[in-house]
């Protein structure tokens, strides 16, 4: 089996690649850096700047499925222009494949694509199922619904098309973790507001045997990326700071003293979405983290 991965170099695409090849599975990937095409039998790169609509369209020779990873990072400020380009590079790229695809009449039986949990509501009681239609009202809500409207249209190309509504990844090293644990270091960490906002938290690794998961057993419609026990701010910091043995002293920090130092972006600390993982339990995918506390273990010990 063949699979053409977008953003493959990311911090999970690598750890998808990973257990690509552990499953005997061919990789083809896209990249926007002439200098990091590979030209390995089963890990081959191809070139592709969807700013200028530019693909190399032999990246889909012999794929059958597509895992689509790209989208530029969230944890950056977010200025009226950097917004835009979170939103398109997850839209305009997601149109360049299908337009190529349509073009060459290449036969791509199944998409898996990245969404994200920021499509629900911030809320202190819901607990989110993928049946949910309501959809935040915040930036985050609406580059969710901005990029999986996109991914659908691979359907009219005859693609069956997965999306997986990821929560907060945990890895050691990237994504918010290493953010979350470096005041904890120094003695000064503490929880975010009142500390009661849901956190539906995932292992990186767990997260790319999902995603594998999912293409092997054609996955079909919205699926939670989340382990199954999502905790509070409070339980994430308090269990975080045992693991590198650091007290915890300092009063919660307001919203407002998050505000000034990151701008909108504050918003990814203060929202609250308890996010059910049981559809993709009763797809008989098996976590090898399912509480924080073996997670942290894992990456902090």
């Amino acid at each position: 089996m063949t699979v053409l991965i977008t953003g493959a170099t990311g911090l999970i695409g690598q750890k998808i690649v990973n257990q690509c090849h552990s499953a005997g599975i061919n990789i083809h990937y896209l990249t926007t850096s002439k200098s990091k095409l590979s030209t390995e039998p089963n890990y081959k790169g191809f070139y592709w700047n969807p700013d200028n609509n530019e693909i190399d369209h032999d990246c889909f020779e012999g794929v059958t499925a597509i895992i689509n990873m790209v989208g530029a990072s969230i944890s950056k400020r977010w200025t009226d222009d950097y917004k835009e380009v979170i939103i398109e590079s997850r839209t305009k790229t997601a149109q360049l494949l299908q337009d190529t695809i349509k073009k060459h009449n290449y036969n791509i039986e199944h998409v898996v694509s990245a969404s994200a949990i920021g499509i629900y509501p911030t809320s202190l009681v819901n607990y989110y199922e993928e049946t949910n239609s309501e959809i935040s009202e915040t930036f985050l809500g609406k580059v969710v619904h901005k990029w999986e409207a996109a991914v659908d249209g691979f359907k009219a190309l005859g693609c069956k098309v997965a999306k997986i509504r990821i929560g907060l990844v945990l890895a050691k090293d990237g994504g918010a973790l290493p953010q979350i644990v470096k005041p904890i270091k120094y003695g000064v960490g503490a929880a975010f507001g009142s500390g009661k906002q849901w956190q539906s938290w995932i292992h990186v690794e767990d997260l790319a045997s999902l995603f594998v998961y999912a293409v092997q057993n054609k996955f079909e419609g919205i699926y939670n990326g989340v382990a199954p026990n999502p905790v509070t701010n409070k339980e994430l910091t308090k269990v975080s700071a045992e693991v590198l043995h650091r007290p915890l002293i300092l009063p919660n920090i307001p919203k407002f003293a998050m505000k000034l130092v990151l701008g909108d972006m504050h918003i990814l600390l203060f929202e609250s979405q308890r996010v059910s993982s049981q559809k993709v339990e009763a797809e008989g995918f098996n976590y090898t983290y399912v509480n924080l506390r073996p997670a942290l273990d894992d990456l902090l010990g």
